[in-house]
């Protein structure tokens, strides 16, 4: 049985987070795999597989210099004595985190950087930032450089056309019977209705990103056109309150905070909205396709290619396009192709194996 290596941040709430324990549930009765952590905590840390290893690499942050980098001298010299190419495979799956990236090039000759983002957006388009962060991961010194988006592999290609033989695209497995199991759960916070429509957003609230307020002003303006529908926000984030205080005279948005269980909400809505300016490869489209519903998005990610015409409507990134994406689906709903998370599963698999070999 090959030894494998993941190393990552913790497994606190998160899209990388949740990721993973889904890999590791699929694939953990196929290999010996060892779990290596920053910080051995998060509310996933009850879901890893009985026979998954868990061990922690947690680098010095001491205050002093001089301390601070003798002390991570030392660890790094005694993990390299412990692991150096002890693996078969390796992966750094959390993409940010530069203790993984080591412990990742260090446990095999066959390592790999798992990138879940476009970075390109999360620095502003800043080229040199972007490049730097790759930079300080070794980027050179991975075997295989995996994408969960084509978008990502792209953009990251546009900068370093001289890794492309190294780069892979391979989506996120998902655990779609714990999905639909769980949004049988009842809620009593929010009741489905037949007579209206509803549009649901997921996720955190931050601007920068998600873009929430694109969302209310198309509201609003769909409200002074006579449209009668409804938006439900699932979520929280630092920006919770400016957008509760932009919507403050908008009767038909609803703001539910967050749920550690959002499914219900999904299930007993219509469709899902989103208006982010940038994304990885977001899960929520796969847990919407799960449910049965269709999806009006901005073009992040990989939607053109994989939501567009066949499970929703893709628009521009802006209020217009929102706008415009909303009162396509209240004027003509959307009918959208069946969807197989088995054969999505089966496909991220046979990618795996072929990474992993």
């Amino acid at each position: 049985m090959k030894r494998i290596l993941f190393s990552a941040y913790s497994l606190d709430v998160g899209g990388i987070e949740t990721a993973l324990i889904t890999l590791l549930k699929n694939i953990h009765s196929k290999y010996n795999i060892t779990l290596i952590l920053e910080k051995k905590e998060g509310i996933f840390l009850k879901d890893v597989p009985k026979d998954v290893k868990i061990i922690t690499y947690n680098p010095n942050n001491c205050k002093i210099t001089i301390i601070r980098k003798i002390c991570n001298l030392f660890k790094q010299l005694i993990f390299k004595l412990k692991y150096k190419n002890k693996f078969d495979f390796s992966a750094c799956y959390a993409t940010y985190s530069y203790p993984a990236s080591f412990t990742a090039r260090v446990g095999s000759r066959n390592s790999s950087l798992w990138v879940h983002n476009d970075y390109m957006n999360f620095y502003n388009n800043n080229v040199e930032e972007y490049k730097n962060f790759f930079y300080k991961l070794k980027i050179k010194d991975f075997s295989k450089i995996i994408f969960v988006s084509e978008n990502d592999k792209n953009v990251f290609l546009n900068q370093f056309k001289e890794y492309e033989e190294k780069c892979i695209e391979c989506n996120n497995l998902i655990d779609f019977k714990k999905i639909e199991n769980k949004a049988k759960e009842n809620i009593d916070d929010f009741e489905e209705s037949k007579d209206i429509i509803t549009f649901i957003n997921l996720g955190r609230h931050e601007d920068k990103q998600k873009k929430l307020g694109r969302i209310i002003e198309a509201t609003k303006k769909l409200n002074e056109q006579g449209y009668n529908f409804r938006v439900i926000f699932v979520g929280s984030g630092p920006d919770t309150l400016k957008y509760k205080n932009q919507a403050e005279k908008i009767q038909n948005i609803e703001f539910l905070g967050a749920k550690s269980n959002p499914y219900p909400y999904l299930k007993k809505s219509d469709c899902l909205l989103m208006s982010s300016d940038f994304e990885g490869y977001p899960v929520v489209f796969i847990e919407s396709l799960i449910l049965g519903k269709p999806i009006v998005t901005t073009d992040i990610s990989d939607s053109r290619k994989d939501i567009k015409d066949k499970y929703g409507i893709v628009v521009d990134k802006s209020q217009d396009g929102i706008y415009n994406g909303m009162k396509q689906y209240l004027d003509n709903g959307f009918n959208m192709e069946k969807f197989s998370p088995e054969e999505y599963n089966s496909n991220i698999l046979k990618k795996l194996e072929e990474i992993i070999k």
